[in-house]
């Protein structure tokens, strides 16, 4: 299993290139537009959206600390300022923080891993990434996540939501699944177990399971990512096996 294992400026650099490309379809976009991915929002609470999140992780994610920060509230805009100023402003003071922040430092996170600032470049380039997708989606466009990004992303899923119990349904699955990004030279395979997961390497598998895939995906990593996150259904991907699985995969 061949998996990408990202690092700061990775992240950072994906997030200097999706930043921008979000910002330009929502300038585009009349505020009110329907956002077609997200049922129920426009482009204006997807903009408020993203910039309330970038906002509370700069709230915490380079203060040394572990325990849980106050939850996130509802983004309110301030007088004279537009959805999208509000954004550019979020987007800023936290690119200013990822630039000077240490991977390894302590830091807040949802998931069952270390508590490390790293966490967080990650979880927002993603962000980022699939709400350029909506938003350009918004305006007839969204073109695809780059690859080695949503290589990560698609990793980022099954190594980080799954595990935290953050699906999309709630279900018992129970199987082995396969996923394949055709133009990433990546696979992964993932066994479902109930309200459990496990992230396998078939290189170092020791116990006595059948290892046997019940069902097999295949397509780019954008579109494997974009699956995941229910932005696009399983069906337009390449898929032999048993597809109710599927579900148990979905985090968006």
């Amino acid at each position: 299993m061949s998996r990408l294992h990202g690092t700061k400026d990775f992240w950072i650099g994906a997030l200097r290139a999706e930043g921008p490309a979000f910002a330009a379809a929502v300038a585009e976009a009349p505020p009110e537009t329907p956002v077609l991915s997200c049922p129920g929002w426009t482009v204006n609470d997807l903009t408020l959206h993203l910039a309330g999140l970038y906002r509370w992780v700069h709230s915490f994610a380079g203060s040394g600390a572990t325990a849980a920060p106050p939850r996130r509230e509802e983004t309110e805009l301030p007088p004279g300022t537009s959805a999208l100023q509000l954004w550019q402003q979020s987007y800023d003071q936290l690119m200013t923080l990822f630039d000077g922040l240490d991977p390894e430092a302590p830091a807040w996170n949802w998931a069952p891993q270390p508590k490390k600032a790293g966490f967080w470049p990650r979880r927002m380039a993603h962000e980022t990434a699939v709400h350029r997708w909506d938003a350009q989606l918004a305006i007839a466009a969204g073109d695809p996540v780059e690859a080695k990004l949503a290589a990560d992303g698609v990793s980022e899923v099954l190594d980080t939501w799954l595990p935290a119990g953050r699906r999309a349904k709630t279900g018992q699955w129970r199987g082995v699944v396969q996923l394949t990004a055709t133009d990433a030279a990546q696979e992964w395979y993932l066994r479902l177990r109930g309200e459990g997961v496990a992230l396998l390497d078939t290189d170092t598998i020791l116990d006595h399971d059948d290892h046997h895939a019940r069902v097999q995906v295949s397509g780019t990593a954008s579109d494997l990512l974009l699956a995941l996150w229910g932005r696009i259904a399983f069906d337009t991907l390449s898929v032999t096996g048993d597809p109710s699985l599927l579900p148990g995969l979905r985090t968006g």
